[in-house]
């Protein structure tokens, strides 16, 4: 019992030092393309490998922590002004990356006893719901805080006609960032997943 404990924090340090190079080294975990919105991040990748190897428990603690990091980013050193205005409030920042942190975890146990193939499809499906959670959530939760006051939100994601819809603004601003993401997250989880598990059972 203690060797598996002392596995699991091993595991979950690396995993936390890999995660703060990617929040606080410019282009590592935010890529950002264009400068006024929200940068590519490729920490949902980190999330799902994490909550995949360690289980959606351990997963949604991994998804807080990025939330109240990427919180912590916004009052700190927010990149673009949109960051800035939804990770700021703590719903949006945090509610998203929890979600994020237990779904993988949870068809990764769903499909534990499975046989190794359905496994690697299952983390392909993982990795892609970690990033479609986040970027939906992300999204949803927007559209709703900043429901009453939309007009200076729009302002800032892109030249739309007055009158459009804050979700519809959004999903065009953010959909395609976060479809990349998910594409990213989608095709890398298998690849990192699948050796770094036969590598762990080996250790025991």
């Amino acid at each position: 019992m203690r060797r598996k404990e002392t596995k699991n924090l091993a595991i979950t340090a690396i995993f936390v030092a890999i995660f703060l190079l990617q929040t606080f080294i410019p282009n590592i975990g935010y890529i950002r393309i264009l400068p006024t919105l929200p940068a590519i991040t490729t920490i949902p990748l980190t999330v799902s490998i994490y909550s995949l190897l360690m289980g959606p428990i351990a997963g949604t603690f991994f998804g807080i922590f990025w939330g109240i990091a990427r919180m912590v980013q916004a009052y700190t050193q927010p990149g673009d002004i949109v960051s800035l205005m939804l990770f700021q409030n703590f719903a949006i920042a945090v509610i998203p990356s929890v979600l994020a942190g237990l779904f993988p975890g949870l068809i990764g146990k769903l499909t534990a006893k499975k046989k190794n193939s359905i496994k690697e499809v299952s983390y392909t499906v993982a990795g892609a719901v970690t990033s479609l959670t986040n970027t939906v959530f992300v999204i949803l939760l927007t559209s709703l805080v900043f429901m009453g006051n939309s007009a200076k939100l729009l302002g800032h994601l892109g030249s739309f006609a007055q009158g459009t819809p804050l979700i519809t603004a959004l999903i065009i601003a953010l959909g395609l960032n976060g479809l990349v993401e998910a594409v990213f997250t989608a095709i890398v989880t298998p690849i990192i997943v699948t050796p770094l598990n036969r590598v762990l059972r080996r250790v025991g």
